[in-house]
């Protein structure tokens, strides 16, 4: 039974609020399959507050979604930004069924924040991340003030199998109440 699991980028103290969080989870988590008439996320939507939401420490993180969150290889998972850094390192050694990051990065960004936030500190295994999902798709803007299109597509060109999606307008992605492409995405894999 699968769950749809969303990991916030940093600096987000109440997901329940925050940008098209609540608005994807909650449209997944009640998507029906047109073939099967089933639901696609039998087991809902996780939209949890992090610990630690400014610094987004790897150690605090990992164990939080180990621990707490319980994800498992049947869950789907969607990363923001540090939450996209989050899941790949998860994902280096833990199977899930599906992944989606937006505005993913793979440098600290030259910010003293990021660095100390323990993800970019050693070099990443993207075979590792392909093998332990079914499926990765990666949302990018070309407008992104936080993270630039380069790290973006440098992201996109390291993981084996990865769908990569480039949109245009949309920023950090942190400016919509809605993500109807990241919705219609997973919809159309799960399906």
């Amino acid at each position: 039974m699968s769950r749809i699991i969303l990991i916030p980028g940093n600096g987000v103290y109440n997901v329940n609020v925050a940008m098209w969080y609540p608005s994807a989870v909650n449209l997944l988590a009640q998507a029906i399959d047109d073939k099967t008439g089933q639901q696609l996320f039998p087991k809902g939507g996780v939209l949890q507050n992090f610990p630690d939401p400014l610094g987004a420490h790897e150690d605090i993180w990992i164990k939080f979604m180990k621990d707490d969150i319980k994800i498992s290889e049947k869950d789907v998972v969607v990363g923001h930004s540090s939450g996209a850094a989050a899941i790949m390192r998860y994902i280096e050694a833990n199977k899930v069924k599906g992944v989606v990051i937006v505005s993913a990065y793979h440098s600290d960004l030259g910010d003293s924040t990021e660095r100390e936030s323990g993800y970019f500190n050693r070099p990443w295994d993207w075979d590792a991340m392909a093998r332990n999902t079914c499926w990765i798709t990666q949302f990018s803007s070309s407008d992104d003030p936080l993270v630039p299109i380069e790290e973006q597509r440098t992201v996109a060109s390291k993981i084996p199998g990865i769908e990569y999606i480039e949109l245009q307008d949309r920023g950090h992605f942190n400016r919509s109440k809605v993500f109807p492409e990241l919705v219609a995405n997973v919809i159309q894999k799960m399906s």
